[in-house]
């Protein structure tokens, strides 16, 4: 489907561009996001190689399984469907201390290896399951230490005081995970009483 979608907007955008005369600006304006796409894919396989890197050593050395049994607690209250020992468990450590710090891209490849990890528990393959739901609800409203992108965006922008957002915004994410977990487990509960 989005293949249809992608194609649509391509051509409506040419048809335009060719009735406007502008169509040389638009072919350019392609390319130029074309090269701006290898760009940053290049970019995200530096980060992504090096937290699965870092992932696989701490996976290895034995810290990844403490840093799980010391908040496996907290894990086992919004995890519940999860087996003690699995891999997913530190993967999802991985990707919610990733997005506490504020390492923006680097959580991404940690979310994808705790949601693949999280299939293999899935009872129904062509639906998500509790667990993964809550997973992308934490990860969506993801609590951040130091939200380094608004504040370097807002220093770019001229602000004279660009850190002064943090305390609204650790208001907002907090009010927007516990919401959200909120929502996950009583529809969950519905479900399940249906």
């Amino acid at each position: 489907m989005l293949n249809y979608i992608w194609m649509g907007m391509l051509l409506i955008g040419f048809v335009i561009g060719g009735l406007n005369g502008r169509l040389e600006e638009v072919t350019q304006a392609a390319f130029n996001s074309s090269k701006s796409a290898v760009e940053l894919s290049i970019g995200l396989l530096g980060i992504l190689c090096l937290w699965t890197g870092l992932m696989g050593v701490a996976e290895k050395s034995g810290l990844l399984n403490k840093i799980a049994y010391l908040v496996s607690p907290l894990i086992r209250l919004l995890f519940p469907q999860i087996p003690k020992k699995s891999p997913a468990i530190g993967a999802i450590v991985m990707n919610m201390a990733a997005n506490f710090l504020g390492l923006g891209n680097a959580a991404t490849p940690l979310g994808l290896k705790a949601m693949n990890e999280l299939q293999k528990h899935n009872t129904s393959k062509e639906t998500a399951s509790d667990s993964m739901v809550m997973f992308l609800i934490l990860n969506a409203s993801a609590i951040q230490l130091v939200p380094a992108t608004i504040i370097a965006l807002r220093s770019s922008a001229g602000s004279t005081n660009p850190a002064e957002v943090i305390i609204p915004i650790w208001v907002a994410s907090a009010s927007a995970a516990v919401t959200g977990i909120i929502a996950v487990k009583v529809l969950g509960n519905l479900k399940r009483n249906r």
